[in-house]
Protein backbone atom coordinates (compact mmCIF):
# COMPACT_ATOMS: atom_id res chain seq x y z
CA UNK A 1 0.00 0.00 0.00
CA UNK A 2 1.47 3.33 -1.23
CA UNK A 3 1.03 6.15 1.12
CA UNK A 4 0.67 9.84 -0.56
CA UNK A 5 3.14 12.72 -0.29
CA UNK A 6 2.20 16.08 0.95
CA UNK A 7 3.23 17.35 -2.72
CA UNK A 8 1.54 14.64 -4.46
CA UNK A 9 -1.48 15.47 -6.58
CA UNK A 10 -4.52 12.54 -6.51
CA UNK A 11 -6.96 11.99 -8.83
CA UNK A 12 -10.21 13.13 -7.33
CA UNK A 13 -13.52 14.42 -9.11
CA UNK A 14 -15.44 16.89 -7.44
CA UNK A 15 -19.03 17.28 -8.35
CA UNK A 16 -21.72 19.51 -7.29
CA UNK A 17 -23.85 18.19 -4.90
CA UNK A 18 -27.93 17.14 -6.33
CA UNK A 19 -30.18 19.74 -5.50
CA UNK A 20 -32.31 18.81 -2.60
CA UNK A 21 -35.66 20.10 -1.32
CA UNK A 22 -35.50 20.91 2.54
CA UNK A 23 -38.91 19.39 4.24
CA UNK A 24 -39.46 20.71 8.29
CA UNK A 25 -42.17 19.13 9.65
CA UNK A 26 -41.80 20.54 13.42
CA UNK A 27 -38.72 19.64 14.96
CA UNK A 28 -37.90 17.07 11.72
CA UNK A 29 -35.90 17.76 9.30
CA UNK A 30 -35.90 15.80 6.04
CA UNK A 31 -33.92 16.40 2.70
CA UNK A 32 -35.40 15.05 -0.72
CA UNK A 33 -33.22 14.73 -3.75
CA UNK A 34 -34.68 16.06 -7.07
CA UNK A 35 -32.05 14.78 -9.60
CA UNK A 36 -34.47 11.61 -10.29
CA UNK A 37 -37.45 13.22 -10.59
CA UNK A 38 -35.88 15.92 -12.58
CA UNK A 39 -34.74 12.90 -15.10
CA UNK A 40 -37.95 11.80 -15.47
CA UNK A 41 -39.46 14.65 -16.07
CA UNK A 42 -37.22 15.94 -18.71
CA UNK A 43 -37.88 12.20 -20.69
CA UNK A 44 -41.22 12.68 -20.83
CA UNK A 45 -41.03 16.29 -21.85
CA UNK A 46 -38.47 15.40 -24.32
CA UNK A 47 -40.64 13.04 -25.94
CA UNK A 48 -44.13 15.19 -26.13
CA UNK A 49 -42.05 17.97 -27.43
CA UNK A 50 -40.20 15.64 -30.20
CA UNK A 51 -43.87 14.94 -30.70
CA UNK A 52 -45.33 17.99 -31.38
CA UNK A 53 -41.91 19.29 -33.27
CA UNK A 54 -43.34 21.11 -36.68
CA UNK A 55 -46.76 21.87 -35.29
CA UNK A 56 -48.57 24.72 -33.89
CA UNK A 57 -48.63 24.80 -29.74
CA UNK A 58 -49.26 27.84 -27.14
CA UNK A 59 -47.68 28.14 -24.26
CA UNK A 60 -49.04 29.65 -20.83
CA UNK A 61 -48.35 29.76 -17.35
CA UNK A 62 -48.87 30.63 -13.51
CA UNK A 63 -47.24 30.72 -10.84
CA UNK A 64 -47.17 31.44 -7.05
CA UNK A 65 -44.73 33.98 -5.96
CA UNK A 66 -44.35 36.17 -9.19
CA UNK A 67 -40.12 36.59 -10.65
CA UNK A 68 -40.80 35.44 -14.09
CA UNK A 69 -43.03 36.33 -16.77
CA UNK A 70 -46.54 35.55 -16.89
CA UNK A 71 -47.54 34.14 -20.59
CA UNK A 72 -51.39 33.17 -22.01
CA UNK A 73 -51.74 31.36 -24.55
CA UNK A 74 -48.93 32.76 -26.77
CA UNK A 75 -48.78 30.91 -29.98
CA UNK A 76 -45.54 28.94 -31.52
CA UNK A 77 -46.41 28.08 -35.14
CA UNK A 78 -44.24 25.23 -36.44
CA UNK A 79 -42.44 24.37 -33.34
CA UNK A 80 -38.30 23.76 -33.59
CA UNK A 81 -37.09 22.49 -30.68
CA UNK A 82 -33.41 23.76 -29.44
CA UNK A 83 -31.31 22.48 -26.09
CA UNK A 84 -27.88 23.74 -24.22
CA UNK A 85 -25.66 22.56 -23.56
CA UNK A 86 -25.86 20.96 -27.43
CA UNK A 87 -25.69 17.00 -27.62
CA UNK A 88 -27.24 14.42 -29.08
CA UNK A 89 -30.13 13.57 -26.47
CA UNK A 90 -30.74 10.18 -24.95
CA UNK A 91 -32.56 9.10 -21.98
CA UNK A 92 -29.06 9.51 -19.40
CA UNK A 93 -28.93 13.55 -21.02
CA UNK A 94 -30.40 16.26 -18.80
CA UNK A 95 -30.56 19.47 -20.99
CA UNK A 96 -30.26 22.68 -18.27
CA UNK A 97 -32.47 24.73 -20.57
CA UNK A 98 -34.91 23.80 -23.77
CA UNK A 99 -35.86 26.65 -26.14
CA UNK A 100 -39.24 26.15 -27.87
CA UNK A 101 -38.61 28.49 -31.05
CA UNK A 102 -41.93 29.44 -33.34
CA UNK A 103 -41.91 31.92 -36.32
CA UNK A 104 -40.67 35.41 -36.49
CA UNK A 105 -38.07 34.12 -33.75
CA UNK A 106 -40.87 34.00 -30.73
CA UNK A 107 -39.12 31.73 -28.34
CA UNK A 108 -39.72 30.41 -25.20
CA UNK A 109 -36.89 29.07 -22.40
CA UNK A 110 -37.83 26.46 -20.18
CA UNK A 111 -35.09 25.79 -17.88
CA UNK A 112 -35.10 22.34 -16.07
CA UNK A 113 -33.06 22.64 -13.43
CA UNK A 114 -36.26 22.50 -11.25
CA UNK A 115 -38.49 20.58 -13.08
CA UNK A 116 -40.01 18.22 -11.16
CA UNK A 117 -42.87 16.58 -13.14
CA UNK A 118 -44.94 15.82 -16.17
CA UNK A 119 -48.99 15.89 -16.73
CA UNK A 120 -50.80 15.77 -19.01
CA UNK A 121 -55.12 16.41 -19.47
CA UNK A 122 -57.37 16.33 -22.26
CA UNK A 123 -60.34 18.66 -22.41
CA UNK A 124 -63.00 19.69 -24.75
CA UNK A 125 -61.09 18.41 -27.50
CA UNK A 126 -57.50 19.46 -26.89
CA UNK A 127 -54.75 18.99 -24.79
CA UNK A 128 -52.57 20.38 -22.11
CA UNK A 129 -49.20 19.38 -20.59
CA UNK A 130 -48.43 20.76 -17.54
CA UNK A 131 -44.74 20.99 -16.29
CA UNK A 132 -44.49 21.48 -12.38
CA UNK A 133 -40.99 23.41 -11.05
CA UNK A 134 -40.62 22.94 -7.75
CA UNK A 135 -38.18 25.28 -5.68
CA UNK A 136 -38.91 24.16 -1.87
CA UNK A 137 -41.02 25.91 0.40
CA UNK A 138 -42.20 29.58 0.57
CA UNK A 139 -40.11 29.70 4.11
CA UNK A 140 -37.36 27.35 2.93
CA UNK A 141 -36.20 27.92 -1.21
CA UNK A 142 -33.52 26.05 -2.50
CA UNK A 143 -32.74 29.27 -5.03
CA UNK A 144 -34.09 32.42 -3.65
CA UNK A 145 -34.04 33.91 -7.06
CA UNK A 146 -37.28 31.52 -8.02
CA UNK A 147 -40.42 31.09 -6.89
CA UNK A 148 -41.12 28.17 -4.66
CA UNK A 149 -43.77 26.70 -7.28
CA UNK A 150 -44.48 27.63 -10.93
CA UNK A 151 -46.34 25.92 -14.13
CA UNK A 152 -46.16 25.99 -17.47
CA UNK A 153 -48.36 24.67 -19.91
CA UNK A 154 -47.95 23.46 -23.21
CA UNK A 155 -51.14 23.04 -25.18
CA UNK A 156 -51.96 21.53 -28.45
CA UNK A 157 -55.33 21.71 -30.53
CA UNK A 158 -56.94 19.19 -32.01
CA UNK A 159 -56.33 19.25 -35.92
Amino acid sequence: MKTMSLFEEADIEVREPDPMTTVQVGSRVAQIPLRKRRREACNKLMEILQELEGKDIHIGSYNAGGRHYWVGNLKLPRLKLDWYPPAKYSKAYIPSAIVLWGSRSAQVRIFTNYLVAVREQEYMGYTHWLLDFRNGFWEHPIDSYYSHYACLTITKFKD
